[in-house]
């Protein structure tokens, strides 16, 4: 079942790029808890409420309904491809939220999804690196490409969630440089309000 979405324009260094719609809608301090946290009241989008379900809950049965929204959404917007590029995940978990929607839609859209960015080494997740500068220096080195080939093909490249777009970017130059990809677009299901 799709779920309503606004999608939002996506700028860097590749062609075309969108996320489904922005994560949270609304985010208040209502206090801390027992052991010092921080509590919040968060409202997200539709969109952004299954993303959480399916990263933070382990809840794989929104996932079809994810797909769904992104099948919708590429029946209607300009974005086509030969391949589908998952951008590698920065964090251990017992499935892989990313990978999982990247090999339904493919499916779905009959397109190959080829896992051929590879990290070189361990890293801390980018969303814990605050300073731009610091999150560009992380990023150095720290993809490459494995034997995919994607010379002169039209790339989707997919993340579930944007913050920056440092990431995106940096994977971006890698398969147009060495990969000398025909033409990378760029689609998240989600993205943060500010750009860290």
């Amino acid at each position: 079942m799709s779920v309503t979405i606004n999608p939002k324009r996506l700028y860097g260094s590749w062609h075309t790029g969108f996320a489904l719609d922005y994560h949270t809608i609304s985010s208040e301090l209502v206090g801390t808890n027992a052991s010092g946290y921080k509590e919040f009241d968060t409202k997200r989008s539709p969109i952004g409420e299954l993303l959480f379900q399916l990263k933070n809950r382990s809840n794989k049965a929104v996932a079809n309904d994810i797909i769904d929204t992104v099948v919708a959404f590429l029946g209607h917007y300009p974005i086509s491809c030969d391949v589908i590029i998952p951008v590698p995940p920065s964090k251990d978990r017992p499935f892989q939220p990313v990978l999982l929607l990247a090999q339904g839609i493919g499916k779905r859209i009959n397109v190959q999804v080829a896992d051929c960015v590879i990290r070189t080494r361990p890293n801390q997740q980018i969303k814990n690196v605050v300073d731009l500068h610091d999150r560009k220096k992380e990023l150095e080195g720290l993809y490459a490409l494995n034997a995919c080939p994607v010379a002169g093909k039209h790339l989707l490249l997919f993340d579930d969630l944007m913050r920056s777009g440092v990431t995106l970017n940096a994977i971006t130059d890698l398969l147009l440089r060495h990969g000398q990809a025909g033409r990378v677009d760029v689609l998240t299901i989600t993205r943060t309000r500010k750009n860290q």
